[in-house]
């Protein structure tokens, strides 16, 4: 029998000489501890909103009248200061809004992908989800199950050992009541630049909206396409319609969208509008210098036929 090495040698730790092994198993549980708010910070990229409505009120007087009765879930922050929130960020918010100090938590330790995962399910059967929250929501929960799979995130639809022979995005969509078409379609909404987010999500101050089915369409165009879009949004006062969206899919993909094409589509009429005048660009843009936006083109034409009217209502009075 070999000799052993002064290094193969235990020494006994401070907690064997002095603890048991039901105290070190109890040391181990999660316990709710009392933790300072300020020590506290947000989940990154969070995408729920925290919004101040009437539920938040309501959740403000509950715990102002009887303390907060579910604690938060945190971790201990992977910077090494102080915590992270998984899942309690509205209670927080409620606790602080009555000007408490510190919040009943358990401390859980997770990694990156089981605090996601968790945070994602602690919110997402909430009622009041937006459509562009839970389209995150989708994306980062799905991006958290393809790497606990093992695989890339460029091959995520292939099969993780330990989703019992399913596909990720499969897996995910049996957890939402969803099929995995209606998966995809939230998550493209994260592909939309943030006017276009604020207008399906219906949050806008002008109250502009757009519907889930253009908007989906729309996030297939490039940044610059949907600047486009948003600003015939804003100037033309409407919003295109889910065929007029799926054609500007369609001339993106074959690179021949731009802003003039953007506009002549906008500007047509449509099935369910009222009768109004609409042209071709092509049919003005002589009479105008090059560099004139479509918008800038309508202004002037506007201008000039209140000019008009003006002059024939003169010689009417005559």
């Amino acid at each position: 029998m070999p000799k052993k090495s002064i290094n193969d040698i235990r020494v006994p730790t401070y907690d064997d000489l002095f603890t048991n092994e039901e105290q070190r198993q109890e040391a181990k549980l999660e316990k709710i501890m009392e933790v300072p708010v300020e020590d506290i910070q947000e989940f990154k990229n969070h995408p729920f909103r925290v919004r101040n409505d009437e539920q938040m009120s309501e959740l403000v007087k509950s715990i102002s009248e009887n303390g907060i009765l579910v604690p938060v879930l945190i971790r201990p922050h992977p910077n090494g200061h102080g915590y992270e929130m998984i899942s309690g960020h509205r209670r927080m918010n409620a606790a602080m809004v009555n000007g408490q100090e510190k919040i009943q938590a358990i401390v859980r330790e997770l990694t990156d992908d089981q605090a996601t995962i968790i945070m994602v399910d602690s919110n997402i059967q909430r009622e009041n989800i937006l459509p562009t929250e839970r389209g995150f929501a989708y994306k980062m929960k799905l991006d958290a199950m393809i790497r606990q799979s093992g695989r890339p995130k460029d091959n995520g639809s292939q099969v993780g050992n330990h989703l019992k022979g399913k596909k990720s995005i499969e897996v995910l969509a049996e957890e939402e009541r969803k099929s995995k078409n209606q998966i995809h379609r939230f998550i493209r909404l994260t592909e939309l630049i943030e006017p276009l987010r604020d207008m399906v999500d219906g949050i806008r101050s002008d109250g502009k909206k757009i519907a889930f089915n253009p908007a989906v369409e729309l996030s297939y165009l490039s940044k610059e396409n949907q600047q486009l879009v948003v600003k015939n949004i804003e100037g033309l006062d409407l919003t295109p319609s889910h065929a007029q969206t799926i054609r500007m899919k369609e001339l993106s993909r074959e690179n021949r969208l731009d802003e003039n094409v953007i506009y002549s589509i906008m500007t047509e009429e449509k099935a369910n509008q009222k009768e109004k005048l609409s042209f071709k660009m092509e049919d003005i843009n002589e009479y105008f210098p090059k560099n004139y936006t479509p918008r800038e083109k309508s202004e002037v034409i506007l201008k000039l036929l209140k000019g008009w009217a003006k002059r024939r209502n003169k010689e009417q009075e005559r």
